[in-house]
């Protein structure tokens, strides 16, 4: 018995080998458009690949049940609007943690929480910016103003960085870069808003 989001699912009488096969079906009958699969259930159990194509390595004599739980690609996009809010109070809990390390004199365990803090930023505005591409978002001045903000910022920051002032580094985190990465919120809002419309 194979079932999609609750509902059942006739595969025909091909006869399969493998889960792959069963998996690949799925696919080509066009279940999964505009679809993104978050659970899989194999004999009742949560089924997650350890290794590619280890469905391949699963005969279908050992499978009585399949179910599948999916969530529209919409959907799942306002989802990550939700935890791109935790991205920002994370972000802004890191500038406060390497601004207190420089002020403390810890250079080297602030340099290295400035690096991660770098990363998490990079990452939060690639998804940002993916969600923009996917849902062609309408041109928020919130969103530009921002960007922007945080691109002049970095600026400032890599020249204080390469002359090892810490305490002016400290201090931009502190004063410029935490109220910066607030207004970060109302341009998550503004996106989720612009997806919800989107999927109407």
């Amino acid at each position: 018995m194979i079932l999609i989001d609750g509902k059942k699912y006739d595969i025909g009488s091909q006869n399969f080998e493998n889960l792959e096969q069963v998996f690949a079906k799925v696919v080509e009958d066009g279940h999964l458009e505009d679809r993104i699969v978050t659970d899989v259930r194999i004999n009742e159990e949560p089924f997650t690949e350890i290794y590619p194509h280890q469905s391949e390595d699963i005969e279908m004599s050992e499978v009585e049940s399949i179910e599948i739980i999916t969530m529209g690609t919409s959907d799942m996009a306002v989802e990550i609007t939700l935890e791109l809010y935790k991205v920002v109070n994370i972000m802004a809990e890191g500038g406060k943690r390497v601004a207190e390390l420089f002020r403390q004199a810890d250079d080297a365990e602030a340099l290295e929480t400035y690096q991660d803090l770098l990363e998490v930023i990079r990452n939060f505005l690639r998804m940002i910016g993916v969600l923009r591409d996917e849902y062609s978002l309408k041109d928020h001045k919130d969103y530009e103003r921002s960007a922007e903000e945080l691109n002049d910022m970095f600026t400032e920051m890599s020249t204080v960085l390469e002359n090892e002032d810490w305490i002016l580094l400290a201090d931009l985190l502190e004063y410029e870069f935490l109220p910066a990465v607030e207004k970060w919120k109302k341009v998550i809002k503004q996106i989720r808003d612009d997806i919800r419309e989107s999927k109407r």
